[in-house]
């Protein structure tokens, strides 16, 4: 056998050396070219403004109703699909495992957690293998041990044999309805709980058409059955609906009132010809009140309309001569005003509390502030009951939630908030955002809110005011079988978790995920030295330092807040090292008008820089890797971080733009969507001299054409 092996062995290489003798090296194969990018057709189109001339080759891609320029665009929509695929296609691998990451984290629970109005639960449930969801209701009085506050079932008693779900409506029929395609966007029962108001978009209309279910017998009302329609408001307890038009720009003009059960004809109420004028309706919670807002960017008004006899005309309550923001509700006898309007002719910087008399001889009308200013402690928001008001306040960077006892005193003046005792109410760490839920039960005392965090998701939760109890009602569980889900790949445990304590103290009865994530926060000086809130994310696992890869968040537009909330896609960033960061640049919310106005029009830019100071910050504390710093914005924020991009690009590897607003030059002269009084407001008017260079300063598609980008850079929109 030994020699059997070594005669084989012999030959063996006796053969390789043969072939070594006559091997031939080959010639290195020359790496395949990188696909190149397509490139649309270009048609020349000369633009003049204030004795400036510019081209833009793509107009064409705006003619919505011409077929043809529709048809190359959907040819070069996909050459563009299909570059995408070519250059990411090294990929593949990873991006197959992000999704197996990310689609372990989504919700199997597919229902909304009941919300209590009258007699009846309220609720929406995706019933399996169906698109979209059903509305349905049930009577909390029936069967409460079968009323889960996480998963409503399907509503049957199989202890009685009968069903106590009443489906209201199925958005599936509706689908059927409207092509195949269901997309509500309002959507009220009426208070006396027997009508269903709601608007479905008509795609082949290209409208919001309004519809009015009767929900006793399920049928659909013979009217109002209108199109166009933008707001809608219940009147008379249920028998009246008042119903908002738009014009063919679709700017709301119109306010109609239709009686239900009756013959006649709907009801002109008002109508606004003047194209700069802007109409909206709402009820107050206690639907004793309609309220009619007009406004443009020079004046707001707010009518008041009895609720009981809509017909019986308006009366002006309140005006002023700018665009502000404005809701007013009532409470026992007592309007009360939210507003940012200027105070005694001098503009003020957050919202303020007003109050006056439903039946007030003064003319104007007179207004008396509740609460005494306070820089220290800013009202965002407020919401009312029957028996209390509650406070979404600011201090700083900390928001709080507390409430005071309805009615208030009588006072004359105005009141600091600590003399009427108010009642704060439980909160965990790091909140970013707290937003009122529906709360339609005014005569309640249980509240509800849900509390955002960037470090907790989301959650729904109930206050009793009057004890300031709370429950969590639905929140999803990433704390369950920890190493599985905070690290690992795919779960099917259940990631929503019931809470029975209403009023635990331990930090974790929240889903806080502090003990995996930190959370800091850095005021940025910027280039005029003003101070910029910068928030950054990572995990404790992978501390962060000079070789963490970072993406830079910013949305800087409207005066909204940045939405710092958790988001477990994000998660997939985080445990690989990554830094998450959040730039609240000027021109966005929480930090009152100011904030907000010196990041708008012709002072655009300074949001721009603002992000810029922010990047760099983090590059040079070593927070993130140079050359490993991405930007990520959508709609406004997309030009936000299009155009720091454009003014820095060496400061960033990436770019992340969601339906980035990237032409304001062309769009705000030619909108191909009709814009508001607010777009031009925050961007500035083109007809405007100032404005208009302002705008050809921060545009991004202007400095693109005037910018030396890298080869390294790389943009995905």
């Amino acid at each position: 056998m030994r020699h059997l092996l070594s005669t084989l062995h012999r030959h063996n290489l006796r053969r390789h050396l043969l072939q070594y003798a006559n091997y031939k090296p080959q010639k290195l194969q020359p790496p395949p070219s990188p696909p190149l990018p397509p490139k649309p057709p270009k048609k020349p189109a000369t633009l003049s403004l204030h004795g400036e001339s510019w081209e833009d080759p793509y107009v064409w891609m705006s003619q919505l109703h011409d077929r043809v320029a529709m048809r190359h665009m959907d040819v070069y929509m996909e050459q563009e699909e299909k570059y995408t695929e070519a250059v990411m296609s090294d990929t593949e691998r990873l991006q197959s495992k992000l999704q197996s990451e990310m689609a372990s984290r989504l919700a199997t629970h597919l229902s909304n957690p009941p919300l209590c109005w009258g007699p009846w639960l309220y609720y929406r449930r995706v019933e399996e293998g169906k698109q979209y969801p059903v509305l349905c209701r049930r009577l909390a009085s029936l069967h409460e041990e079968f009323i889960s506050q996480k998963s409503p079932s399907a509503g049957f008693d199989f202890t009685s044999g009968k069903r106590i779900e009443q489906k209201l409506l199925d958005y599936n029929q509706e689908a059927e309805r409207f092509g195949g395609y269901a997309y509500e966007e309002l959507s009220e029962v009426s208070p006396d709980h027997r009508h269903l108001a709601y608007t479905m978009y008509d795609k082949d209309n290209d409208c919001f058409k309004l519809s009015v279910r009767n929900l006793d017998f399920g049928s659909l009302c013979s009217k109002p059955q209108a199109e166009r329609v933008s707001n809608i408001a219940w009147a008379k307890d249920g028998q009246a609906l008042l119903y908002v038009v738009t014009d063919d720009s679709k700017r709301p003009f119109r306010i109609y009132c239709s009686m239900l059960g009756s013959n006649g004809e709907d009801v002109l109420l008002l109508e606004e010809p003047r194209e700069n004028i802007y109409l909206n309706i709402r009820h107050t919670k206690d639907f004793r009140f309609l309220t009619v807002s007009t406004f443009s960017s020079t004046s707001s008004k707010v009518f008041l309309i009895n609720a009981a006899d809509p017909l019986s005309g308006m009366k002006l309550v309140w005006e002023c001569k700018e665009q502000a923001h404005c809701i007013i509700e009532h409470h026992q006898g007592y309007l009360y005003l939210f507003t940012d309007a200027a105070k005694q002719g001098r503009p003020v910087d957050h919202h303020y509390l007003q109050r006056s008399p439903v039946e007030c001889s003064y003319s104007p009308r007179k207004w008396e502030s509740v609460f005494v200013d306070n820089q220290e402690l800013i009202i965002e928001d407020v919401d009312f009951c029957d028996s209390h008001l509650v406070l979404i306040v600011r201090e700083g960077r900390k928001y709080r939630l507390c409430s005071v006892s309805l009615p208030m005193p009588n006072a004359k003046a105005a009141v600091h908030l600590k003399e009427l005792n108010p009642q704060f109410l439980s909160l965990p760490d790091h909140v970013s955002q707290i937003m009122p839920g529906p709360n339609y039960d005014y005569y309640s005392s249980i509240m509800r809110f849900t509390v955002a965090s960037p470090l907790m998701p989301d959650a729904i939760v109930d206050y009793d005011l009057s004890n300031g109890k709370w429950n969590i009602i639905q929140q999803q569980n990433l704390l369950h079988e920890r190493t599985l889900v905070l690290y690992g790949s795919a779960s099917s445990v259940n990631i929503y978790k019931d809470f029975s304590s209403s009023n635990a103290k331990d930090d974790h009865s929240w889903n806080d995920l502090s003990e995996y994530y930190a959370c800091e926060y850095y005021d940025v000086s910027s280039h005029d030295g003003v101070l910029v809130p910068l928030n950054i994310i990572y995990s404790r696992h992978r501390k962060k330092g000079s070789q963490s890869p970072g993406l830079l968040h910013g949305h800087g537009a409207y005066g909204e807040i940045l939405d710092k909330r958790w988001c477990s896609e994000l998660k997939s960033l985080l445990h690989r090292g990554w830094v998450i960061a959040y730039a609240d640049v000027r021109g966005g919310g929480g930090g009152g008008r100011k904030w907000h106005y010196d990041g708008r029009r012709t002072e655009k830019l300074n949001s721009v820089r603002d992000f810029v100071s922010c990047a760099k910050f983090l590059i040079e504390e070593e927070i993130v890797q140079e050359r490993k710093l991405a930007g990520w914005g959508y709609s406004a924020g997309g030009l936000l971080v299009a155009s720091a991009i454009n003014s820095c690009p060496d400061l960033f590897r990436a770019a992340v733009l969601n339906v980035p607003f990237l032409d304001p030059s062309s769009t705000l002269l030619h909108p191909i969507l009709p814009l508001t009084p607010a777009d031009y407001e925050e961007f500035g008017y083109p007809g405007d001299v100032e404005d208009f260079q302002a705008i050809r300063q921060y545009s991004p598609t202007i400095i693109f054409q005037k910018t030396l980008y890298p080869a390294r850079m790389k943009s995905f929109a």
